[in-house]
């Protein structure tokens, strides 16, 4: 019997009916890996050595009757996570022999859960791309069309999901990172509320893994069912044992429904800022009927939705105002001045791209103000509903596209072309606010490429949104294995 796209949740429970060992699991994985991964490059860093032994450690503990969350289950890890005695470069040439001695403290909570990681997976450039390549590890290719990119930056965890390279993975998000992967692979991802999961040790090198508190930035899982999304947050979440893990546990409340016909849902699937492809449409309509189908109550409008292109204008203002933090004087001086050059009346994403790169202190704190007003209108928009529905990207994987300047890149939606990075009002909907969103398949492309929808829900209510994801795998299926 092959193990390779079986769920965790499967998984446990043949580890503990002794149907198999967490040995063969790996074995089985690291097999897959090795035929496979070849024309596929998911798994940039194996670390195979190290997993079978752990492997063997999670046999004898289970041998001693030790049963704990992920015992024996094979995982991957993003690249950009430190993981002790391997290279954390991020992508970055000038850190390829970057060797932290540390792991992050999610790794540290993926083995003390009794996880076997069986390497790190594929990133771009300083995690700053749609796409998943850079100089060291080369390209990772959608597994479903190797002429496409499989997204990013989690790119390499997602495409190792959907070929069965391991149970579950953990990756990072900040502009859709997480949950666009997931959307052009098929799978599953779920984007926690801001602050939930430690981030310690997601860093990028030389950095010291210090306890802050990112803005936009969050980790969190990625899996093959929504129930495993649950199964893996559960060990993720909680604060951070240097700094408010000493003074506080963290309890989610549970989900709000357990049934679909009690969710009251708001269905979204157009955009002021830039128009959703017939392919991504028909994923958010076939989600919109199956909730229907089950007696959800859905809507299409809602007076109480924040207004969305404000919502795009500050999110494209916080999320570039952090990229160029290093740049060297000279460019942010040019940078500067062509800010300065902008015309008063610019509203355009490439004009908030740019006043972002430049943005002052007090700029940044009206900003912040304003992100709070949007805060508070999605607390009075969760009174009347549970979740919203909409898209992440507005197009399937599209080919890939290494133009080293990023903003003379374009997306195709349905043969008109846009400003490469405009596609990211989608994941920034749920990102300035901090909220959480899960990533779920929701059918496929008239080409046969994954499409995928999120499910947006209320702060610090993940699993209203999760249990939401698993009534919907249920109604309208969810993942379908890759067989190269």
């Amino acid at each position: 019997m092959e193990w390779n796209f079986r769920s965790a949740e499967e998984l446990s429970a043949a580890l503990r009916a002794g149907e198999v060992t967490s040995m063969e699991l790996t074995d089985e994985a690291i097999a897959r890996i090795e035929r496979d991964d070849k024309v596929i490059n998911a798994i940039c860093v194996p670390d195979f050595d190290r997993a079978r032994a752990a492997a063997h450690r999670a046999d004898q503990a289970r041998a001693r009757g030790e049963d704990r969350p992920l015992l024996g289950i094979p995982v991957t890890v993003k690249e950009s996570y430190n993981i002790a005695g391997l290279p954390t470069t991020w992508g970055m040439p000038p850190q390829r022999n970057y060797v932290p001695a540390e792991d992050a403290v999610q790794v540290s909570r993926l083995k003390a859960a009794g996880a076997v990681v069986l390497g790190k997976t594929n990133v771009p450039l300083g995690l700053q791309d749609i796409q998943s390549f850079n100089e060291i590890y080369g390209t990772t290719n959608n597994p479903w069309d190797h002429d496409r990119t499989p997204g990013g930056s989690s790119g390499g965890s997602a495409a190792a999901l959907a070929c069965g390279f391991g149970a579950l993975s953990i990756g990072s998000d900040l502009a859709g990172s997480l949950r666009t992967p997931a959307h052009f692979c098929g799978i599953y991802a779920h984007k926690p509320t801001l602050g939930l999961a430690a981030t310690r040790g997601m860093v990028a090198p030389p950095a010291p893994a210090l306890p802050t508190d990112l803005d936009l930035a969050v980790v969190g899982p990625m899996a093959r069912t929504a129930r495993d999304l649950t199964l893996l947050l559960d060990v993720m979440a909680g604060p951070d044992p240097l700094t408010h893990g000493m003074a506080y546990d963290m309890t989610l409340p549970p989900a709000r429904h357990e049934r679909l016909a009690d969710f009251r849902v708001l269905v979204l699937d157009e955009h002021p800022l830039i128009p959703t492809g017939s392919a991504v449409r028909t994923g958010v309509n076939r989600v919109a009927d199956a909730l229907v189908d089950g007696g959800a109550r859905v809507e299409r409008h809602s007076p109480l939705l924040p207004d969305l292109t404000e919502a795009a204008t500050l999110y494209t203002r916080l999320l570039f105002s952090s990229t160029v933090a290093r740049f060297p004087v000279e460019a942010y001086e040019q940078l500067q001045t062509r800010a300065a050059a902008l015309n008063a009346d610019d509203q355009s994403l490439d004009a908030a791209r740019l006043r972002g790169m430049v943005i002052s202190h007090r700029d940044w704190i009206e900003a912040n103000t304003r992100r709070e007003l949007h805060r508070h209108g999605w607390r009075q928009l969760f009174v009347e509903f549970d979740a919203v529905v909409c898209p992440i990207t507005p197009t399937p994987a599209f080919p890939h596209d290494h133009n080293p300047d990023l903003l003379e890149r374009r997306i195709d939606i349905d043969g008109v072309t846009y400003p490469y990075f405009d596609q990211l009002v989608w994941a920034g909907l749920a990102t300035m606010p901090g909220l959480p969103a899960t990533a779920i398949p929701a059918g496929r492309s008239p080409e046969g490429l994954p499409v995928g929808v999120q499910l947006i829900g209320p702060m610090l209510e993940d699993r209203t949104v999760l249990r939401l994801a698993e009534l919907l795998e249920q109604k309208i299926g969810g993942f379908q294995p890759v067989f190269p």
